[in-house]
């Protein structure tokens, strides 16, 4: 399997993250990673987080692009960002591979990773 691309200052991303009212957001689209208000640097200290957008990269491969957006806003749409099926399963996918991208370096406090929106 081939590493994800990560693209940095990304115009979907920032749009992303103005929308959800956060510092910072990283977004999967297929087998990208896109960021605003972190840097790659960043992202990759963060093993919760990436483990997080590692299962949504696995949903879309599940799913398909089409399967995956549909499913994804449809899900918005009836519970809530913070609710949808897909985030909630990144949400605990984060705490269960952490260590899976820690990079060989003592998980951190569970407390210092990514804080994404919540409830909104």
């Amino acid at each position: 399997m081939s590493q994800p691309r990560i693209i940095e200052n990304s115009p979907l991303a920032r749009l992303a993250r103005l929308k959800l009212g956060t510092r910072s957001v990283a977004m999967v689209l297929g087998r990208q990673i896109h960021l605003s208000g972190a840097t790659k640097e960043e992202f990759l200290n963060d093993p919760y987080w990436v483990a997080h957008e590692m299962e949504h990269i696995r949903q879309f491969e599940q799913y398909g692009r089409l399967g995956f957006l549909w499913r994804y806003l449809l899900g918005w749409a009836r519970h809530g960002y913070y609710n949808i099926p897909f985030e909630a399963q990144a949400r605990e996918a984060g705490r269960r591979n952490a260590a899976l991208y820690a990079r060989g370096q003592p998980l951190p406090d569970p407390a210092t990773m990514h804080q994404g929106p919540k409830n909104s």
